[in-house]
């Protein structure tokens, strides 16, 4: 079941022609949008469904600097200096609060791996730090459970998914973005071997740079374009709660929960390092390419094989830009949550914390995650297609990064001077990519 969204109405006409399209209205593709528009340049954004409609409302609603990939914090401190501005810029909700974060230890060997993460992220001199005894229980009341040590990010935030992408996408609008809703983009027009335009179910758009921002579809969008791009989807179970009271302030995560305070008062809840992931067509396509990640952190995924093998066996994987495609017979990706892996996160949280013991679930839900081998995201222009760019794979850490990559995407397609180093975002590590 789809958990609620703010809803964007499309703008009513295509244009003929603009300067930039944006293909995907998640956290990414509106805060590229945003932008691009902010700066005075003519964008459209298509979205083949409804804005937020799939991982960009199904995430856990962290926007945190804690425990990322080194080369992801650079882009996730500008992030949250954006969202530390953005009910102001958009001029909406998109529950954005200062709460902190805390990734709680049970084991020493737990704690040992958040000091080699903070030493090595202290050249970024980024606010974390571990608290034990007092201190922690202080940072966490409310606990029944002794834990080892606490890592602490005071400056880290939490925000809606539900507001946060129709938000930024109405802001976009009122910049001057033209913002296309139930439009899919079939393909892309090349002239002379570059971008001149796309082709879309309700007509061609003439442009000049195009934007793929489009999460779990990349991979399909960009093979019918000729571009292998090494990506899977891993799904990502979430439920939200009524309203409770006593329950933690902060945003947090113990070796088997994760937790976040909502708006109204209840909590969006997922069973932690548990990862359903789907035995499909391009897992054995890419085996190759995931090895090592599935071998390193085989204990951060549920595999499965089931009915989604057979719906990517049936998908079309190419197709002509006169004839309708995968993006118009599947307008929002709805899969079904795992209700077991859930119903752990919620007998164990209820042990952790006796306020949340007599929990209340209102609903639950589930997205599709874009995974890379090296689960850090592809924000970079395509070599061989001139004019076209990428900003995809984010892994699961899309919505809390989302401003600063969309910040940086729009810098590399216009030429500006990136706000932080592009280079570990480069398409070219990926060999069968480059």
């Amino acid at each position: 079941m789809s958990p609620p969204v703010d809803r964007v109405a499309s703008s009513p006409t295509v244009p003929a022609r603009t300067d930039i399209v944006v293909i995907g209205g998640g956290i990414i593709g509106v805060s590229t949008a945003l932008t691009l528009a902010e700066k005075g340049h003519a964008v459209v954004l298509c979205e083949k469904g409804r804005i937020g409609g799939e991982q960009s409302s199904r995430n856990w609603g962290w926007c945190r600097t804690m425990g990322r990939d080194i080369g992801e914090v650079p882009l996730a401190l500008e992030s949250l200096r954006l969202w530390r501005g953005m009910n102001e810029r958009t001029g909406r909700e998109t529950g954005f609060r200062q709460a902190g974060i805390m990734y709680l230890c049970e084991t020493e060997q737990e704690v040992a791996a958040q000091e080699a993460w903070l030493e090595e992220a202290g050249r970024y001199q980024v606010q974390s730090h571990l608290l034990r005894g007092q201190a922690l229980e202080d940072a966490m009341p409310g606990t029944s459970h002794r834990f080892a040590a606490g890592l602490h990010t005071p400056t880290d935030g939490r925000a809606e998914p539900a507001h946060a992408a129709p938000a930024i996408a109405e802001a976009a609008r009122a910049a001057g973005a033209v913002i296309l809703t139930e439009c899919a983009v079939r393909g892309l027009d090349l002239q002379g071997g570059r971008v001149a335009g796309v082709v879309t179910e309700k007509g061609r758009i003439a442009c000049d740079a195009v934007v793929l921002a489009g999460g779990a579809w990349s991979r399909l969008f960009a093979g019918n374009s000729g571009l292998d791009l090494p990506q899977l989807k891993v799904l990502g179970s979430v439920f939200r709660t009524e309203p409770i009271a006593g329950g933690p302030e902060i945003t947090a995560a113990g070796s088997v929960w994760a937790i976040r305070k909502r708006l109204d008062g209840g909590y969006s809840i997922a069973r932690r390092n548990a990862n359903t992931a789907d035995i499909v067509p391009d897992s054995f396509r890419l085996f190759g390419d995931f090895r090592q990640n599935l071998v390193g952190n085989r204990h951060e995924f549920r595999l499965r094989f089931g009915q989604r093998f057979w719906e990517e066996w049936r998908t079309k994987r190419r197709w002509s830009l006169d004839e309708a495609t995968p993006f118009e017979a599947t307008r929002v990706l709805d899969p079904a949550p795992n209700e077991a892996i859930l119903e752990e996160a919620r007998a164990e949280l209820g042990r952790t914390f006796p306020a949340m013991a007599g929990m209340k679930v209102a609903q639950s839900w589930a997205g599709l995650m874009d995974v890379t081998p090296d689960a850090v995201p592809v924000i970079d222009q395509v070599a061989r297609i001139p004019g076209f760019f990428i900003a995809t794979g984010f892994s699961g850490h899309g919505f809390g990064i989302g401003p600063g990559a969309g910040r940086l995407m729009a810098e590399l397609v216009v030429g500006d001077t990136p706000v932080v180093d592009p280079s570990p975002y480069r398409l070219a590590r990926f060999a069968r990519a480059g």
